[in-house]
């Protein structure tokens, strides 16, 4: 193992920060490393929003179901898969941006992702945590038009981050046979990987509540997954000018 691989796998959400603002070298350093993450084509198809403005940040946090610490920490970002360039280009190069396909919106997402983790892992290696926060999609045309967020963008999720003022311990993840398969997709023996890692859950929970909870983790997948999350996402994206055709 080296520092790299110890800082990744220590990775723990943060939602209790110090009253300590994020230095500027600091902000500048994560989004130079958000800029630094691999891009599909070269195409840098995300914006981030950095969000001061304190009345912005309490009805966001209000809009993303009543999560204080959007509010209270540091430094928020909210990161936007991001086509708009893009449009500028083709209009610079005097020909018409294709809109609306599918692989498009795919694209711009992942790029997105990839910048926010690379964010997520930079501000980590100083010492800040933090915590995603998809929560915005809960209302995203609030959020968009809060942000004026343009069409043919949409904001994926927002990102807190600040100095931990708690200490959470690291969730345990999948086993890695569950996750990692040789040559096929195979499903074999995964029920009983899958009562076993119930087990260290419910163990984990146990132990950080004081007995409090017990959930495991099929039982909070079933009960997420039994139920319609969203609807009105795709809605929205079609409105943003992603309609997946």
């Amino acid at each position: 193992m080296n520092d790299v691989i110890n800082l990744l796998k220590s990775h723990r959400s943060i939602r209790k920060y110090m009253q300590k603002p994020v230095e500027e070298d600091k902000v500048k350093a994560i989004i130079e490393a958000a800029q630094s993450a691999s891009t599909s084509s070269f195409i840098q198809a995300y914006t981030i929003i950095r969000v001061e403005d304190r009345e912005k940040r309490k009805k966001i946090a209000k809009l993303a179901g009543e999560q204080s610490y959007v509010e209270e920490c540091p430094l928020f970002l909210v990161f936007c898969a991001d086509l708009n360039r893009h449009k500028l280009a083709c209009k610079m190069n005097k020909v018409e941006m294709v809109e609306g396909y599918t692989e498009s919106f795919i694209t711009a997402t992942v790029d997105a992702a990839l910048a926010a983790q690379n964010a997520m892992v930079a501000a980590e290696s100083m010492g800040l945590g933090g915590v995603y926060i998809g929560g915005i999609r809960n209302n995203p045309d609030e959020v968009s038009r809060l942000l004026n967020i343009p069409v043919n963008a949409y904001p994926l999720f927002g990102m807190c981050l600040g100095y931990p003022d708690e200490n959470p311990g690291t969730k345990p993840r999948l086993p890695m046979d569950l996750v990692l398969k040789v040559d096929e997709y195979t499903i074999e023996g995964d029920e009983e990987r899958l009562r076993a890692y119930d087990e260290i859950v419910k163990e984990y929970y146990l132990e950080r509540t004081d007995g409090k909870r017990e959930d495991t983790w099929t039982g909070m997948m079933a009960k997420m997954m039994s139920k319609v999350i969203r609807p009105h996402m795709k809605g929205f994206l079609e409105k943003q000018g992603f309609r997946m055709k």
